[in-house]
């Protein structure tokens, strides 16, 4: 059964593009100072598609959706890598070295 009106059941991730107006830095060097990015309403981001900037609403889910996103891929890659082969036969204790310690064969 298809949803026919109602607000949507799961965000939708919108492709964003870094303004091209400020470059994705949201803001505009003038003659003295910086001014905030109009086109972009001073966030960075646009749409890929149309290159228009998004409603502030709008913008805050997608930049916590790519947040949340970002910190699982770091939470990822802080995992331990599990050795196997040499490596891990250098680097863990196998107690065969005088006094149980690791006897690498060096």
């Amino acid at each position: 059964m298809n949803k026919s009106h109602g607000p949507a059941f799961r965000a939708a991730i919108l492709d964003l593009a870094k303004c091209p107006a400020c470059r994705g830095r949201a803001v505009i060097t003038g003659v003295f100072h910086e001014l905030a990015c109009v086109q972009c309403n001073a966030s960075g981001w646009v749409t890929a598609e149309t290159g228009e900037a998004l409603p502030l609403e709008v913008l805050v889910t997608q930049l916590s959706i790519r947040l949340q996103a970002a910190e699982h891929q770091i939470e990822q890659l802080k995992r331990p890598v599990p050795m196997f082969g040499p490596d891990a036969q250098y680097n863990e204790n196998n107690r065969r070295g005088p006094g149980a310690t690791n006897y690498t064969g060096d």
